[in-house]
């Protein structure tokens, strides 16, 4: 496996050879020396990469999505030994993500040590008109997406609705009568799980009472303790808490039905809405983050994709697998910049 991998760096080699071999002729020790990004080097001008602890940024709070596949992420790169040195999620929550972004990129920005774990309002941010942040991927380094997973509409299980059209047949008579959460800011991920088919229903989206949580853990916990009347989020985060019987999943954004525990959950479509929603989930490091090091990650990364023990934990918690390495994930990433650009338009959010 990776314990930890050897990469040449050849920059320097020749212009550094007769200085070495003065060096050696006058005594002088030939230890380790240090890279540009502190790692030790060998003898012969390798780079010992991984070395030392990560830290994985997780920019929302504890108990949603982010944090969970952080944690899942970490778990399964010990298990399979694909990664040796420990690995820390911290949780860096606030302002729909850009808390935590401000906080990654506003470190050094070659340490190989550091990972940022986002979610689409990566993008989102950075394009819509209120509350936008100045940074976007093209700020970090992007390593792999992870996961694909989609947005679901849910409501307490004592609700009176059964289902999406008879929920927004009311938000279309009073869009002000109920109160909707997400775990992310107006304009970000979410708000647009629920405000996409609130358009295409006919719902003024302009009109509904939405109300902001750091993170889907505290907007379900207000789902759930009647704080607000419907949740809009994100559908592995309701696994939980469809099988204690404690919520109802009116419609999910995805483009055909799920199996296993979200089997009954109609689409959107099925709703007779047509809009779709894909949520992925993926692994940066900093923006001037090594090439060994990006290179270290593209190939565990890759083989830890294929494991039995992700493919579990895939199943386990209703993710979609979204496996797109480095090359891959920039372009999917330039795609989906045009098409939010493109939905945040029609809701005249764009910036």
């Amino acid at each position: 496996m990776f314990a930890a991998f050897k990469f040449k760096k050849w920059g320097s080699f020749l212009a550094g050879g007769a200085l070495v071999l003065s060096l050696a002729a006058c005594g002088g020790s030939s230890g380790s020396d240090s890279s540009s990004s502190g790692e030790a080097e060998t003898n012969n001008g390798e780079v010992a990469y991984p070395e030392k602890a990560f830290i994985i940024n997780a920019p929302s709070g504890a108990g949603g999505g982010l944090d969970t596949t952080a944690r899942a992420l970490t778990k399964t790169l010990a298990d399979t030994g694909l990664v040796k040195e420990t690995m820390t999620v911290e949780n860096k929550p606030g302002g729909g993500q850009t808390v935590g972004l401000a906080d990654f990129i506003n470190q050094d920005p070659t340490d190989p040590y550091r990972l940022y774990l986002p979610s689409v309002p990566l993008i989102i941010n950075n394009l819509k008109k209120e509350g936008n942040s100045p940074y976007s991927y093209r700020d970090l380094t992007p390593l792999a997406q992870l996961t694909k997973d989609y947005g679901a509409i849910a409501v307490r299980s004592d609700s009176k609705y059964q289902d999406l059209q008879s929920l927004f047949e009311d938000l279309k008579k009073n869009p002000e009568s109920l109160s909707l959460a997400g775990g992310s800011a107006p304009g970000s991920q979410d708000h647009l799980v629920a405000m996409l088919p609130a358009v295409k229903a006919g719902v003024d989206p302009t009109k509904i009472k939405f109300i902001s949580y750091d993170g889907g853990g505290e907007a379900m916990t207000a789902l759930l303790g009647g704080t607000v009347d419907i949740l809009a989020t994100d559908i592995s985060g309701t696994g939980e808490f469809l099988k204690a019987g404690k919520i109802r999943v009116l419609g999910i954004s995805s483009p055909e039905r799920l199996q296993g525990t979200y089997a009954d959950i109609p689409t959107y479509k099925e709703a007779g809405i047509d809009a779709e929603f894909t949520i992925w989930r993926g692994l940066f490091g900093p923006k001037e983050m090594p090439d060994y090091a990006v290179e270290f990650w593209d190939q565990t990364l890759s083989e830890m994709a294929q494991t039995p023990e992700w493919q579990s934990t895939l199943e386990k918690q209703g993710w979609e697998d979204g496996y797109k390495n480095s090359e891959e994930f920039v372009k999917f990433l330039e795609e989906q910049e045009v098409l939010i650009q493109e939905i945040l338009e029609s809701l005249n959010m764009q910036k």
